[in-house]
């Protein structure tokens, strides 16, 4: 396949600099008037965060929520519980402000763009001017400044198809269709501001492809990949299995993750890969939702991979994964990524609530990392070796620390795929 879409490079986040902003991190959060380590996760959510953005106190700035639409051809072989048409009918009910991504992106404050990447029917976009919005620091929310409170959602059309093709009949989409979507997530990135994406997505039948894809890019059987989507009874989720082992038999010779994507997947996930690539290229936190957005992601890694040995391995370093979807092949995706989402509330919406509800997480995590005390600044007595008060280490120890000595515990705290793990992220995500 030729290579239409020129994949940015992704730097990993690694060698002294990052060592010894690592160290710098975990040194100011273990001097937090707390126990060591008692906030848990939100403490290796807070390094992770920190190291990508490349400051020990890190703010948030315009978080956007970007839900990516597209209708599927396979769709026609009856795969889901609902007809092709409820994909244009919930972008204009997110527009409208009455779907779940609309009410959680405005109960958070996120900027919300719904991004008409291939639905079957014509959309009126939105005014190109409210697809930006003003860029304002703040740590953590911790005010209540909302980053886009108050404005509506936009409509961001990105069209390359009008729906794909039918993929048990021939090629999803086509080598030209499915570059320029690509490129189209990563035009749209570029034009939001913020240093956070949250990712969304909606179209009916996109649960089959990116089993499709999970299936080929992480190596599994494939009844190990299909789920109930929106909802199938017992026999018609052996009809959506019996229908998917066609099209993986009808595209067994294709190979490579664009040629897949091609192939099995859908506009909206070509555009989210696309955006996802531009972000980790950008060095912005990627809060990734259910399990059409790890595919998406997964495309995203797999093309990095081939781009460098670290490609992979550096992409998953900006990504957070908010929630385990209810739809079965995405717990044995996060696993085999060696990943551990945020939430477990047996979601199965998709749209980017998943993300939206871990959202809270990571401005605490922020927050708490920027606004607690430490013992010496507080003058509470905490264990040997800790209160700055009484000669011992303290907030100036916390700012001078460049020493780097101990960053392979402060690695090992992450749960992102650290870069040194790049066989680990090529076998998870090569295409097989």
């Amino acid at each position: 396949m030729t290579d239409g879409f020129l994949l940015p490079r992704i730097v990993p986040l690694q060698g002294p600099a990052h060592a010894a902003l690592s160290a710098r991190v975990q040194r100011r959060l273990d001097h937090l008037t707390k126990p060591r380590g008692a906030l848990g996760r939100l403490e290796t959510l807070a390094l992770q965060v920190a190291t990508v953005l490349g400051s020990d106190r890190p703010q948030w700035r315009v978080p956007q929520l970007v839900v990516c639409a597209a209708d599927h051809g396979l769709a026609a072989q009856g795969l889901s519980a609902y007809p092709q048409a409820v994909t244009a009918q919930m972008v204009a009910n997110m527009l409208a402000g009455g779907a779940a991504a609309s009410v959680l992106a405005r109960q958070h404050g996120l900027a919300l763009t719904v991004v008409d990447c291939g639905v079957a029917s014509q959309l009126e976009p939105a005014p190109a001017a409210a697809v930006a919005s003003a860029s304002v620091p703040v740590p953590g929310l911790a005010h209540g400044h909302g980053h886009g409170h108050g404005r509506e959602p936009t409509l961001y059309v990105a069209k390359t198809v009008l729906g794909t093709a039918d993929s048990s009949a021939g090629p999803a989409m086509s080598e030209v269709q499915c570059e320029s979507a690509l490129a189209a997530g990563a035009a749209l990135l570029q034009q939001l501001p913020g240093n956070v994406v949250l990712l969304g997505e909606m179209g009916i039948g996109n649960t089959s492809a990116a089993a499709l894809l999970m299936c080929r890019l992480a190596g599994l059987p494939l009844a190990d990949c299909v789920g109930r989507g929106t909802g199938l009874d017992d026999a018609a989720l052996a009809h959506k299995q019996a229908v998917l082992a066609r099209v993986l038999q009808r595209h067994a010779a294709v190979q490579g993750p664009r040629a897949l994507l091609a192939a099995l997947g859908g506009a909206e996930i070509a555009t989210l890969a696309g955006l996802v690539v531009q972000a980790a290229a950008e060095r912005r936190v990627v809060v990734v939702d259910g399990f059409i957005t790890t595919a998406a992601v997964a495309v995203a890694a797999a093309m990095a991979a081939e781009a460098s040995p670290q490609g992979a391995a550096a992409l998953l370093q900006r990504c957070v994964f908010a929630h385990a979807s209810a739809e079965s092949g995405h717990a044995r995706w996060l696993a085999l990524l060696g990943v551990q989402p945020l939430l477990d509330l047996g979601l199965r919406l998709g749209e980017g609530s998943g993300a939206a509800l871990a959202w809270p997480l990571l401005v605490s995590a922020l927050a708490l990392l920027d606004g607690m005390a430490s013992f010496d600044s507080a003058g509470v007595s905490g264990p040997s070796g800790v209160t700055g008060a009484h000669g011992q280490r303290g907030d100036q120890d916390i700012r001078e620390v460049n020493d780097v000595k101990d960053v392979s515990r402060v690695d090992s705290a992450h749960d992102a795929v650290d870069a040194s793990d790049v066989n680990h992220a090529s076998e998870a995500f090569g295409a097989r």
